[in-house]
């Protein structure tokens, strides 16, 4: 009965951290008006200002992820750049690359 219980526990964990996954979501770091760090690893999660935040696909494309008072666009454009643009309680606006 034990082993059943520690087998059904490491299912539920893996499958709660599968659900944090965004498929066709890129990796990238920027920094947003108002100086809003965004950090966004291959298929999430997605961070703002290293918190986490709440990130949806919209289509396979475009991906929307709010936290901290601000709502983060994030398009792919056909060539895979990553365009991403913030809305809310800062400035809004194109946020830009660290990569770069």
């Amino acid at each position: 009965m034990k082993n059943a219980l520690t087998t059904l526990l490491l299912l539920t964990m893996a499958n709660v951290a599968h659900a944090d996954s965004i498929p066709n979501l890129p990796s990238f770091d920027v920094i947003c008006p108002g100086n809003i760090a965004v950090h966004a690893d291959q298929e999430g999660p997605v961070t703002i200002n290293d918190k986490d935040a709440v990130t949806k696909a919209i289509n396979e494309r475009s991906f929307e992820a709010k936290g901290s008072g601000v709502t983060i666009s994030i398009v792919l454009a056909d060539d895979d750049s990553v365009t991403v643009s913030s809305t809310g309680k800062a400035p809004n606006g194109i946020c830009q690359s660290l990569d770069d």
